[in-house]
C-alpha cells in the first residue's frame, strides 16, 4: 500500500494534513500518542473518502520509537511515499525555571525523532527514485526567541536540516521541504494558560497552513512560510541585527508569557 505517514496527526495541523490528503485520495498512516482520537479519525476519513487509513499509537519522544515505527510500517507492507514530520512540542518561560528533563525531551522529539524518521524513510525513497518529505518547522526558526529558547532553536535546526536535504536529494527524485507556520489556531496557547494569541501576530487556521504547504510542495520549494503577514515579518527581521531582534522579542514576550506564578509546559501536536 502506498501511503502518506503523518506524525502528530490527532489534532491541529497534523489532523488537517490527514483531512486534505485523504480528500485527494491518499491512503494514510497516522501517528500520535492518543489511540482513541487516531482510531476515530481513521474511521471517519476511510468512510468519507474511500481510502485506507491506519494508525500507530506511539510516543515518538521515546528512545527507539522511530525505529519501531519504521519496522511496523514495513511489517504492514506500507510504502511511505509522503512523510510529514509534524509531531513537536514547545515550552514557554524563563529557560532556567523550566524543567530540564522536559527541555531535553523536547530536543528528542523535535530533532532526534525527526532526523531518525527522515533517515529511515528517505533511504527507500531514494532507491525508488521518488518521494516527498515535509518537516514542520516554524517562523520561530528564523530568529532567537527568548522565553521559547529551546523550542525556537529546535525549529531552526529543522529549517536548516530540511533545506540542506532539499539540495542533496533533488538529483534523486525526492523532494524535502520545511513548512514554517506562525501562530496557528491549535490548543497550544489555551493549554499553556496564556492568552489565545501571540502578541502582534494574527492567528492562522490549520486548513490555511496545510493548503499553503501542499501548494509549495507541488512547486518543489525548499521551504515555505505560511501566511503573507508571517512572510513579511520574517523578511523584515532580516534587516536588523540578531541581537536587536532578540531584545525586542524578549520585551514583547516577557509580559505576555512570563508573568505566571509557575512556568507551564505545553505539549503541542502541530
Amino acid at each position: 500500500m502506498n501511503a502518506a505517514l503523518i506524525t502528530g496527526a490527532s489534532s491541529g495541523i497534523g489532523e488537517e494534513f490527514a483531512r486534505q490528503l485523504a480528500a485527494r485520495g491518499a491512503n494514510l498512516v497516522l501517528v500520535a500518542r492518543t489511540e482513541v482520537k487516531l482510531a476515530q479519525l481513521c474511521a471517519e476519513l476511510g468512510a468519507r473518502h474511500g481510502i485506507e487509513a491506519q494508525y500507530v499509537a506511539l510516543d515518538l519522544a521515546e528512545a527507539e520509537a522511530a525505529a519501531r515505527l519504521f519496522a511496523e510500517t514495513e511489517r504492514r507492507g506500507v510504502r511511505v511515499e509522503t512523510l510529514i514530520n509534524n509531531a513537536a512540542f514547545g515550552a514557554m518561560g524563563d529557560f532556567i525555571e523550566l524543567e530540564l528533563e522536559r527541555q531535553l525531551r523536547m530536543i528528542d522529539l523535535n530533532i532526534r525523532s525527526l532526523v531518525a524518521l527522515t533517515h529511515l524513510y528517505l533511504k527507500p525513497m531514494r532507491a525508488r527514485g521518488r518521494g516527498e518529505i515535509i518537516n514542520v518547522a516554524s517562523t520561530a526558526a528564523y530568529q532567537p526567541v527568548p522565553y521559547m529558547s529551546v523550542y525556537a532553536a529546535t525549529k531552526a535546526f529543522v529549517l536548516s536540516f530540511s533545506e540542506a536535504l532539499w539540495a542533496e536529494n533533488r538529483p534523486y527524485g525526492v523532494h524535502v521541504m520545511a513548512l514554517c507556520p506562525g501562530p496557528t489556531e491549535t490548543n497550544f496557547f489555551a493549554a499553556a494558560g496564556v492568552e489565545s494569541r501571540a502578541p502582534f501576530r494574527a492567528m492562522q487556521k490549520p486548513s490555511d497552513v496545510v493548503r499553503t504547504a501542499l501548494a509549495a510542495l507541488e512547486r518543489r520549494r525548499s521551504s515555505v512560510v505560511s501566511g503573507w503577514g508571517n512572510y513579511l515579518l520574517v523578511q523584515s527581521e532580516r534587516l536588523f541585527p540578531r541581537a536587536t531582534i532578540a531584545r525586542a522579542i524578549a520585551r514583547a514576550l516577557k509580559n505576555h508569557y512570563a508573568k505566571r506564578d509557575q512556568p507551564t509546559f505545553e505539549e503541542k501536536t502541530r
